[in-house]
């Protein structure tokens, strides 16, 4: 394990990041809030520890390896946690837990909260909490499409090498940085015409600006206490899920529908038609349910609030104009199984993955069949093409890992206090990196403790970097020489 070359990485991303701060600084001057000095002393010490990392290695220029990979990922996930929590410590004087919590559930785009009293906070403060959310998204898309392919993990992998379609077939650039470059000119186009579009739409620019950053990157983070409920507006509720859905679509296919000027390689692409099929139905499904337990007064008013719902928990976003949890009783039930579900490979979404879910219920199949047939070769394909064998055991794999993790999280949370609907709710909202939950923990995590708290972070990080990235490091064998 090269430590020191680690560190020295670390140093030099430190000192990049601290660069975030400054948007931060501009808007505490322009609305003269008084946070000025909050976020110069954030700013500062982020300098600080990444010149004294940079400065003991800058010797340090050994090739990380495939191995360092792991642990360089999820460590630099977990440092920025503790970064851009420091606007929180200093400026709104949370504790040590709840300040990670938060920018934890910021930079994985979760969108759990334990801060109230939105519509009363510092702009500046509000403003950071928006944007750490969009540059997890920015990270995360990168991480998906460009690095993880590399260690061997995430769905991408299984994305690129194991379906047919446009964008799998050629190579998005041959560079991580060029890749990461074109991404994000992608990523930025999104946000812009999100923000614009809110802005007509008749929010603040401050608004515009703020929900446009947590809308793309499927985050959920708010400038208000309601949330999008807040606005009371269809427009608003209908750009939103334009985006949010968006968002949750694979960023390699946004490429190439961006390069190509085409609309047809999302109608090509089987994860993306399974994905637009799933919202549609659910969507109508919970509709109908809705205005049959006479939630709502019309089909109309029942379809506003059960798409814009739909689409807030299958791409993970976690954006609220009511609370599903108080819906009747098989709604949150659904919604929890889009959550687990959630969006594209390579997308800001979390969840299992439309793909995994894909592919997971044609080796199903493939087993009912062979108990009709038992000498039958049943090859199992995504669009036109065989997946092999390999990429079924990770995708089962994954799949295993991912419940188990989920159940263990559930067991150590209701050891710590909650009830069941509590604790499952909590997983459900963090694992999946949805952030509203159920139960206790239905609009917020102010009220669970600190161990809860904690348990969510892990969850949040589990969910955000694949399970296999943060797990591999709890295998003693990833230590051994």
């Amino acid at each position: 394990m090269h430590w020191r070359a680690i560190l020295r990485l670390f140093g030099i991303l430190l000192m990049f990041y601290s660069l975030n701060f400054v948007p931060s600084i501009i808007v505490s001057l322009y609305y003269q809030d008084g946070e000025l000095n909050v976020f110069l002393l954030s700013m500062l010490s982020v300098i600080v520890i990444g010149l004294v990392l940079w400065q003991l290695n800058r010797n340090q220029r050994q090739e990380l390896s495939v191995r360092d990979g792991f642990l360089v990922v999820t460590l630099f996930w977990i440092l920025l946690g503790l970064v851009g929590a420091l606007p929180f410590l200093f400026g709104l004087h949370l504790d040590l837990t709840d300040a990670v919590f938060e920018s934890i559930s910021g930079f994985t785009t979760t969108g759990a909260t334990v801060i109230t009293g939105l519509d009363q906070l510092p702009q500046s403060i509000l403003y950071h909490r928006q944007q750490i959310q969009w540059l997890g998204g920015m990270g995360i898309i990168v991480l998906a499409v460009a690095i993880m392919p590399l260690l061997g993990v995430g769905g991408m992998q299984l994305y690129r090498a194991e379906t047919s379609g446009v964008a799998k077939d050629e190579k998005l650039t041959p560079r991580i940085a060029e890749t990461a470059r074109s991404l994000w000119i992608i990523y930025l186009i999104l946000t812009s015409l999100c923000g614009v579009a809110y802005y007509l739409a008749g929010m603040t620019v401050f608004d515009a600006v703020g929900h446009a950053f947590t809308t793309v990157a499927t985050g959920g983070f708010s400038t208000h206490d309601d949330s999008l409920g807040f606005y009371n507006s269809p427009l608003i509720e209908l750009i939103a899920i334009v985006f949010m859905l968006a968002g949750g679509v694979n960023f390699a296919v946004h490429f190439i529908v961006f390069r190509k000027k085409l609309l047809s390689p999302y109608a090509k692409d089987p994860e993306v038609r399974t994905y637009g099929l799933v919202f549609l139905f659910a969507s109508l499904f919970v509709a109908a349910s809705l205005y049959l337990s006479n939630a709502y007064g019309s089909v109309t008013e029942s379809l506003r609030y059960a798409a814009f719902q739909v689409a807030s928990v299958l791409t993970s976003t976690g954006f609220g104009t009511a609370t599903f949890a108080s819906w009747p009783l098989h709604i949150p039930l659904i919604m929890v199984i889009l959550s687990f579900t959630g969006g594209c490979a390579g997308s800001t979404a979390g969840g299992v993955k439309v793909m995994r879910v894909m592919l997971l219920a044609k080796l199903g199949l493939r087993q009912l069949f062979h108990l009709a047939h038992p000498r039958a070769v049943v090859v199992v394909k995504q669009g036109e093409r065989a997946v092999s064998e390999e990429v079924l055991y990770s995708v089962w794999g994954f799949y295993v890992l991912y419940i188990v993790t989920s159940l263990f999280l559930t067991v150590a949370m209701m050891a710590a206090g909650l009830d069941l609907e509590s604790a499952f709710g909590a997983v459900v909202a963090t694992i999946n990196l949805l952030g509203p939950g159920l139960g206790e923990v239905a609009v917020n995590f102010v009220s669970v403790n600190d161990v809860v708290k904690w348990l969510g972070v892990f969850g949040m990080l589990a969910g955000r970097l694949e399970i296999f990235t943060l797990l591999i490091l709890f295998i003693p064998a990833y230590w051994r020489h």
